[in-house]
Order: C-alpha cells, then sequence, then structure tokens
C-alpha cells in the first residue's frame, strides 16, 4: 500500500531530506563542502566534500557511524531552542563551522563536539568535554575551537586538546555566546560571536534576560511535568540587554562602547580584513546604523546609516567589504531596494535586492527580483551588472575564487538542483530526496488593480465547467511568499486542490519581493490590507475562471497564514465561508518586541494599532465555521493566542471547533500529526463548505 501524499510529505519534511544544503566553497574554489543525507526519507544529516578536480564526492561524516553519537539525539535546551528558531526539523550533523581555508570544521551530535578533517580523509574526533556543547566555530586557521556550553564561551585548543573557559556567566540570567531570542527568530542572527581575522580575539556578546518576562508552556497531557519557562520578550515589554566584549585568549576582555539606550538591538557584526562593524537598530526600527569597533579600545564610529520613517529592513549578507574595502550595503533607493557599493547605487530601481550571497574579491553576488514570482542569481563587480542565473524560478548560490555554486527550484523540475561551476566545467551535487509524485497544476497571474501575484490550481481531473469550492491557500504577512515560480511552493495547495478544490494562493500587500512601498502598505494595520487583496485577488481569479464557485470559499493558513484565515471569517463571512486557522496569532500584544513593533508600534503608545489588527474583540462576529488548531508546546505563537479567541468566542455564544496539538510546537514534522493534520482540514472544509450555499449566516 502506497503511503498517502501527506505522510510523504511529512516523513521527507517536506521532500528535502537528501538534498545538498548548507554549502561552503573553499578559499581556492577547488572544495565544496555541503550537508545532506542518505536518502529522501533519511533524516540523519551527514557531511559531505566533492573535490572539483577530480568530481570525488566523500562522506566526511556520518552520525551513524561515529563513537559516542549514540542512535537517539538529545539535544541541549540551547540547541533545540536555536533548531526551532531556525525551523530545522532533520537531525544529525545540520550544521557546521569551517577554518578559513576549508581543511577542517567542527560541529556537534547530541551536544557531544566533533572536529573532521576535510583534507586527510580521517574519522571526526570527538573532543573529549562535557556534554551541552552547541555552535562550535574553528579560529581562522584551525588551531582552536570556540563553543558554548551552558551560556559560557569556551575555547578548545586542537594541538593541547586542553580546554578553556573564556566568559562565563557573571549573574543569573547571564549567557556569553548566544543570540537572545528576538535576533534568532526575527533577525536572522543565529550566532552571539566572532573571531578575529588573526584568531587571536573574539568578539562575544553578552545576554542578560534578567528584565524579560517570564512565560511558562505547559504539557498539559503530561500533568507531572514541569512547565518549561521561556523569557518571551512580547510587544511593549523588556528586550534582553545585549552588549559586546572583544575578548582575548588570556580572557583580557574590551567592552565595546555605543549607545545601547538608543540601539537595544545588535543586528549583526562583520569582522574581516578591513576592520570590525557592528549593525545595531533602535527598539522603533527606524534607523539602522553600522558602527566600525576599535578592536583595542572599544570605541565606535558612525560608517554608514538608513532611516526610514516606517522602519529600515535588516537585508542578509551585509554590511560586507570587497576586497579593495569598498563597503557593501543594499538600501531603499528611489522606491526600491538597491545594492549599494560605497554610496552609490548599482542595480537599476527595476530590481528589488533580496540578500547579498558573496562577495568574491571585487564581484558581488546577489539575489534579485524584477518579477517577485522569481528570484535570481546576479553579480556586480569591474564589469557590470549580470545575471548568472535569471528567468522564472528561485535560485540561490555562492561565488568563491570564481567557483559558481548554483541552487535552483523552478516549474519544469521537482526538488532543487545542484549545479558547481568551475573554470567553465559543471559539475551536479547529486540530489537524493524522494519525488513527491505530484505535480503542481498551477497557473501564475497577476490579479486586481494592484496586479497581485496570484497561484490558481485545479485538480488533476478536473473537466472545464464543473464549478468547484474555492480553498484560499495564503501565508499573506510579512517576510514570506507563497507565489513562487517553483514547484516546492505548491505540493499541498496541488494536493488540496486534488481533493476537490480550485486553490487560490494570493501575495498581498506586506510580502516581499514587490519593493518597499508594497511591504509598507501594512504599517499600523496588518489587518485590512492583507484581508482586502485577498478578497480582491478571489474576485479576479473568479472573473477569469467561472468554475470557482464564490457561494463556497474556505480559507486554511499556519501562523501568519492563520491569522489572516481567522481574520477572514471574523470580517468578511460576506466572503469567506469557513475557516481553518493554525497557530494564528489573535492578539498582537501577545507577540515578539522586534515583529510586532515594527509594523504597529508599541502598545502603550500605538493602542488603536493594536485594536485595528487583533482579533479578540471581533469574536461576536463570527457566523462562519472555524477551527482553531494549535500545538501546545508553541513558544513562537504561544497557544495563549487561540485559547483567549476560544475564550471570547464562547463567552459571545459563538460556536467554533478547537484542535489542541499535544507536544507540538510551531513546527509539526511528526508524520502522524502531519499526515492527519492535513486530512483533518480536508473533512472539515469539506463539511463546512457543502451547506454554505444554501445556509445563511446565523445571528
Amino acid at each position: 500500500m502506497t503511503d498517502s501524499f501527506p505522510r510523504r510529505q511529512a516523513r521527507t519534511r517536506r521532500f528535502t531530506l537528501g538534498a545538498p544544503r548548507g554549502i561552503t566553497v573553499s578559499p581556492d574554489g577547488e572544495r565544496v563542502v555541503f550537508l545532506r543525507s542518505r536518502g529522501g526519507t533519511d533524516p540523519l544529516t551527514c557531511l559531505w566534500t566533492l573535490d572539483l578536480a577530480t568530481g570525488e564526492e566523500r562522506l566526511v561524516a556520518d552520525p551513524r557511524e561515529l563513537e559516542g553519537s549514540g542512535d537517539e539525539e538529545d539535544l541541549p535546551p540551547e540547541e533545540k531552542a536555536r533548531r526551532e528558531r531556525s525551523r530545522e526539523q532533520a537531525g544529525g550533523v545540520v550544521g557546521y563551522a569551517a577554518d578559513r581555508p576549508v581543511t577542517m570544521a567542527a560541529f556537534t551530535l547530541s551536544g557531544r563536539l566533533y572536529l573532521a578533517d576535510f583534507a586527510g580523509g580521517l574519522t571526526p574526533r570527538l573532543v573529549d568535554t562535557p556534554g551541552g556543547v552547541i555552535d562550535p566555530r574553528p579560529d581562522p586557521h584551525g588551531l582552536k575551537v570556540a563553543f558554548v556550553r551552558a551560556g559560557a564561551l569556551h575555547v578548545h585548543d586542537v594541538a593541547s586538546r586542553i580546554t578553556t573557559a573564556l566568559a562565563e556567566p557573571d549573574a543569573p540570567h547571564v549567557t556569553y555566546g548566544l543570540a537572545d531570542f528576538v535576533a534568532a527568530e526575527e533577525m536572522g542572527r543565529m550566532r552571539g560571536y566572532w573571531w578575529s581575522p588573526d584568531g587571536d580575539s573574539l568578539l562575544v556578546s553578552r545576554v542578560d534576560d534578567a528584565e524579560v518576562r517570564r512565560w511558562h508552556i505547559a504539557d498539559p497531557a503530561n500533568p507531572d511535568r514541569e512547565p518549561a519557562v521561556v523569557a518571551y520578550p512580547a510587544a511593549g515589554t523588556p528586550n534582553a540587554r545585549v552588549t559586546l566584549e572583544v575578548i582575548a585568549l588570556d580572557g583580557t576582555a574590551v567592552p565595546v562602547r555605543w549607545d545601547t539606550e538608543r540601539d537595544e538591538y545588535l543586528a549583526d557584526a562583520v569582522w574581516d580584513g578591513h576592520g570590525l562593524l557592528i549593525v545595531v537598530q533602535p527598539r522603533d526600527q527606524r534607523a539602522l546604523r553600522v558602527l566600525r569597533v576599535d578592536p583595542a579600545t572599544g570605541a565606535t564610529t558612525p560608517v554608514h546609516e538608513q532611516t526610514d520613517p516606517a522602519w529600515v529592513d535588516i537585508v542578509p549578507g551585509v554590511p560586507a567589504h570587497t576586497a579593495s574595502g569598498a563597503l557593501v550595503t543594499v538600501g531603499n533607493v528611489d522606491g526600491a531596494l538597491r545594492l549599494v557599493v560605497d554610496g552609490e547605487p548599482v542595480t537599476p530601481a527595476s530590481m528589488q535586492v533580496r540578500d547579498v550571497a558573496d562577495v568574491d574579491g571585487d564581484v558581488v553576488l546577489f539575489r534579485g527580483s524584477e518579477d517577485p514570482t522569481s528570484i535570481g542569481l546576479w553579480t556586480w563587480g569591474p564589469d557590470g551588472l549580470t545575471a548568472v542565473a535569471a528567468g522564472a524560478g528561485v535560485h540561490s548560490g555562492r561565488l568563491v575564487a570564481g567557483t559558481l555554486v548554483v541552487v535552483r527550484q523552478d516549474l519544469d523540475r521537482d526538488g532543487t538542483t545542484t549545479t558547481v561551476n568551475r573554470e567553465g566545467a559543471e559539475r551536479t551535487i547529486a540530489s537524493f530526496a524522494d519525488l513527491p509524485g505530484l505535480t503542481p497544476r498551477v497557473t501564475l497571474l497577476t490579479a486586481g488593480e494592484r496586479a497581485l501575484r496570484t497561484a490558481v490550481l485545479f485538480p488533476a481531473d478536473h473537466e472545464p465547467g464543473t464549478r468547484l469550492p474555492v480553498l484560499m491557500d495564503p501565508y499573506g504577512g510579512p517576510h514570506a511568499q507563497r507565489v513562487l515560480a517553483a514547484r516546492a511552493a505548491h505540493l499541498t495547495s496541488q494536493w488540496f486542490a486534488d481533493q476537490g478544490f480550485a486553490v487560490v494562493v494570493v501575495d498581498g500587500r506586506g510580502t516581499p519581493g514587490r519593493g518597499p512601498e508594497f511591504e509598507r502598505a501594512v504599517h499600523g494595520d496588518l489587518a485590512e490590507p492583507v484581508l482586502q487583496d485577498q478578497v480582491d485577488a478571489l474576485h479576479a481569479a473568479a472573473e477569469r475562471y467561472p468554475d470557482l464557485d464564490l457561494t463556497r470559499v474556505g480559507i486554511r493558513g499556519w501562523s501568519f497564514g492563520g491569522y489572516l484565515a481567522a481574520l477572514a471569517v471574523l470580517r468578511r463571512p460576506d466572503v469567506f465561508h469557513a475557516a481553518v486557522a493554525g497557530a494564528p496569532v489573535t492578539d498582537w500584544a501577545l507577540y515578539d518586541t522586534h515583529y510586532t513593533e515594527r509594523y504597529l508600534g508599541r502598545p502603550d503608545t500605538d493602542p488603536e494599532a493594536y485594536e485595528r489588527s487583533s482579533l479578540i474583540a471581533d469574536a461576536p462576529s463570527l457566523t462562519r465555521p472555524l477551527l482553531l488548531v494549535h500545538g501546545l508546546a508553541d513558544d513562537n505563537v504561544v497557544a495563549a493566542h487561540t485559547l483567549r479567541l476560544s475564550s471570547a468566542l464562547l463567552a459571545a455564544g459563538r460556536p467554533h471547533s478547537v484542535l489542541p496539538l499535544s507536544g507540538v510546537t510551531h513546527m509539526t514534522p511528526q508524520e502522524v500529526v502531519a499526515e492527519n493534520l492535513l486530512l483533518l482540514q480536508v473533512q472539515f472544509l469539506k463539511q463546512a463548505l457543502a451547506t454554505s450555499a444554501t445556509a445563511a449566516p446565523a445571528h
């Protein structure tokens, strides 16, 4: 018996297991290091190298074969938190860090430190340290390895095999070398320390979260267990205090001095041959400042500043330096996110720069979009602007010493294709990922007066002229797109279509890829613009496809998409007849500072923005079937969001359904949970929409 698509999708982690990822290229361009599990259902990731001169792939580290790794992973709490923040669903060697020449690397398994030798072909060595090791990083020369354990930063000398504690917590609730919650969850900064280029000192973050309010995440299915205590910086409440120190290998520490009262967020740090830079941001996020640090004194001087009346985007990969020392940034110039080199924009206003992937000498490799449904790879350098991987599809890559790695997804093939180009020769890094066995029948179009990017999917056996209930399947909020020229983006939507729906997916205002003005349309109101765009695109799609039955419209979503689904049936029951809201934010005052305050300000100074955007007061308006789904172990969008909305609905006498997921976080990687969750959604939507065409809303 063949497993169902939902089961296979869960088992394969959305068909990503077995695909190459985590790619590093050696500075001579001759070696590529990457992560990949041995098969499409194998959740244990291995470490591999590819020798470009010979074409030989070599398995460097297989977790099953390493001394002391054990059969089951036993992760330190900090590592579990890191994986939740990065949405990492695999196991094994899920991350590594290499020295500058990429001859060795460090990684952990179950909190144990391993060192791997790329050149010698030796089995990775287990380092004799106490357990609980996370985020190990070799120095540039591969002579020492720093790591964090129990909130302290340690340094291990590879030759002598001696480990020294370099910075230990000096007060309760203090850690050294770790990213704070909002940095990891919202800024994309997963690390808390950086080696100097010569390896004689480190820039180390000190995080004091004593003032952050404590929340308690209980496990109701196991009442004998102590609730997990989480330092959660909800909107309007104190953040962790983050400071920096430059610490020499002898333990001498120099505090880095900047105005932490004005700029309390540490967005990033860069320490290269051109000096040490830090990126800081004020609480209101209306500025982003790059400061140069003198490692000897800790003094800082301004290098670059961006301001915006709404907010300034943190763009991955910048700031950076070219080999000649030019500062590379990305900024809002003439209504577009543009690549800026030494203060001059070098990309056209018709392109939206997504991020910077690499700087190879004086050549910058970056991702950009001329159409938001596709993301291309481009270089800028002495020869000007060049498209290296453009056209329909979603691309990412690396560029080191002229070696170009391109990872491509598109609508013409399954999964990802990873190619390595060096001196005119091209090699493909094999993917072992399973094939979905399902091909999206997707049409990408622009809908309505705002040219909203929209995907429409019909069942594989649909006969034109047959009217179908409609399922809106959005995310619809900042930071994430659903309408992309890539098969993987539409697999779940196609499965829903094959259950008998016409599925419509819309990227409305607030979603990335359309430029700053489009994204900033949600400033002060996360509800009305995103909801109106779903309605407008739905009606435009129905004009083009008469088989869309607007008397039977359901909507489903997770996270922001769950919020949007609940919002839809609460505020527009004339359009939406049923909703499945997974892990929805219902009260924005319960969500974190950096995300929420960017769009809505602070609850004490902008209460109207929170009232406009939150759902609790809308509870008496519910007249349509609503299924709320929430993981009880979710420490990102906590279950209190669903429970408070449910309580308000009950108080208003509004029928609704709640599906609690015991032991489930914001992710749902468990096979049985993920499979049955999709099946239950289909059942709920079919039942709810079966009568919506004839039943009037109850009042």
